[in-house]
Formats: C-alpha cells, sequence, structure tokens
C-alpha cells in the first residue's frame, strides 16, 4: 500500500495509483465540479467569469477542467482554450483534433522505429549455444 500526502490539504492517505488528491478534497472537488456542470447546464450562454462567480470556483480550477476534458465550450472561437501545438482555438481539451491526429500517427511511427531496432539487434546476435550441444 502507497502512503503519500495530498496535493491540496496536505493530509496523508492512501494513495489508490489515480487520485492525488485525499478522500475529503476529492469530495469538495466532486462538489466544486458538479456545481459548475449544473450552472453551465441551466445557464448555457453563461461566461466563465460569471460561473466562477456564481459558483464560488475559481476561474484557474474552470479552466482546468476544460483542460482535462471535463467540460466543454459551446464554440470554438473562444478567448480561453487554443491548442498546446499549433495555436488554434480548441472547445476542450489540450490538442486540436488535426494535432491529435498527427501526434497519433508520429508516437506510432517512433514505437514502429524502436521496434525495428530491437528487432535489428536480436538478428546482429550470434549464437553459439547449438554449437556447445553437439
Amino acid at each position: 500500500m502507497d502512503i503519500r500526502n495530498c496535493s491540496r490539504c496536505g493530509r496523508i492517505y492512501a494513495y489508490d495509483g489515480i487520485n492525488k488528491l485525499c478522500p475529503k478534497c476529492r469530495k469538495e472537488e466532486e462538489e466544486e465540479f458538479k456545481r459548475v456542470k449544473e450552472y453551465i447546464y441551466d445557464h448555457p450562454d453563461a461566461n466563465i467569469q460569471m460561473v466562477s462567480e456564481e459558483t464560488g470556483v475559481p476561474v484557474k480550477k474552470i479552466l482546468r477542467y476544460l483542460r482535462e476534458g471535463k467540460l466543454e465550450l459551446k464554440t470554438e472561437n473562444n478567448l480561453l482554450l487554443a491548442c498546446e501545438r499549433c495555436g488554434k482555438p480548441i472547445k476542450t481539451g489540450r490538442f486540436c483534433d488535426k494535432c491529435i491526429v498527427e501526434l497519433k500517427r508520429e508516437l506510432k511511427s517512433a514505437v514502429a522505429k524502436k521496434d525495428n531496432i530491437r528487432r535489428n539487434k536480436e538478428k546482429d546476435k550470434m549464437y553459439i549455444a547449438e554449437r556447445y550441444k553437439k
């Protein structure tokens, strides 16, 4: 069992491999997200400042929810979120659809190169164990 300190309050808790928050802070975080989500559902045209003022959740946290993909903006023409790779405005997450496709392709080619290198190294090895069997 892994024991860690909560990144928010500093309390010691049993780390489950996923959450960096203790159960109490995680519950508070979930309640804040629920308030934001419900407010946006009831007021779809509200801007981020209005959402923050009405829910009591800091703008920074709301932006984090957007970056994590928990929330999505109504339009792509925004000044809040931009693709981290190309700078194009996006609705949610960290990258635009085009960059996601490119990143996946680059990752696949890098993995393929690594596999080829590993296979070539195996071919270059000398196997002399068969000689000793005779």
